[in-house]
């Protein structure tokens, strides 16, 4: 219980030197000029921002014309061997999945018709060959799936870009933070303003 009541006078005597007022030096700091820079804004040049609310169409019918070339026209070259990677590689995965699966389809009706399997399928049954084409036969569903879900979202990219791309970004809105010091104690303080110009 003593112990409790230490803890509570030491955070008591702490908090107290804590809200205590700063006793003010015996030579006060000798007084400074601070530099003032004017900015002259009556010979800030504008420019003139421009709008086209057709990009992002264009962008749109260009991705859906040939995958990639919206990205180009964004001037985002870097997208467009993505986009042609993405499709290429499912583009592939489909072709041999389908493959596979009529390859597969086609050993099991020479089996059920009676013929022996030759080859790499010589000691395939029946249910391996049926896991087997229902195996390719999601894997080839699969891949038509993704195919087509890059084909769309190329084009939804292609578009937000253009879009994004025509947002007003100049000076008038930016954020500039700067640290003032105060004139009446030469301390810095912080605080937030806001100011747009027209």
């Amino acid at each position: 219980m003593k112990s409790y009541k230490y803890i509570l006078a030491a955070l008591l005597l702490f908090t107290i030197s804590c809200f205590a007022q700063e006793t003010p030096a015996t030579d006060p700091k000798p007084a400074t000029t601070v530099p003032v820079t004017t900015i002259d804004t009556t010979q800030a040049v504008i420019k003139p921002y421009k709008y086209n609310a057709l990009a992002p169409a264009k962008a749109a019918f260009y991705s859906g014309i040939l995958p990639g070339l919206g990205q180009i026209y964004n001037k985002s070259y870097w997208k467009a061997p993505i986009v042609w990677g993405g499709l290429g590689l499912s583009i592939y995965s489909y072709s041999w999945n389908n493959t596979k699966h009529h390859e597969y389809r086609d050993a099991y009706k020479d089996l059920i018709a009676g013929k022996t399997l030759t080859g790499k399928l010589e000691g395939f049954d029946r249910a391996r060959l049926e896991s087997a084409q229902r195996f390719h036969q999601r894997n080839r569903d699969l891949s038509a799936l993704v195919t087509a879900g890059i084909y769309i979202l190329q084009i939804l990219e292609a578009n937000t870009d253009a879009h994004l791309s025509q947002f007003n970004v100049d000076d008038n809105l930016s954020l500039r933070p700067e640290l003032q010091q105060n004139q009446l104690d030469y301390k810095y303080s912080m605080g937030v303003t806001l100011s747009y110009q027209f």
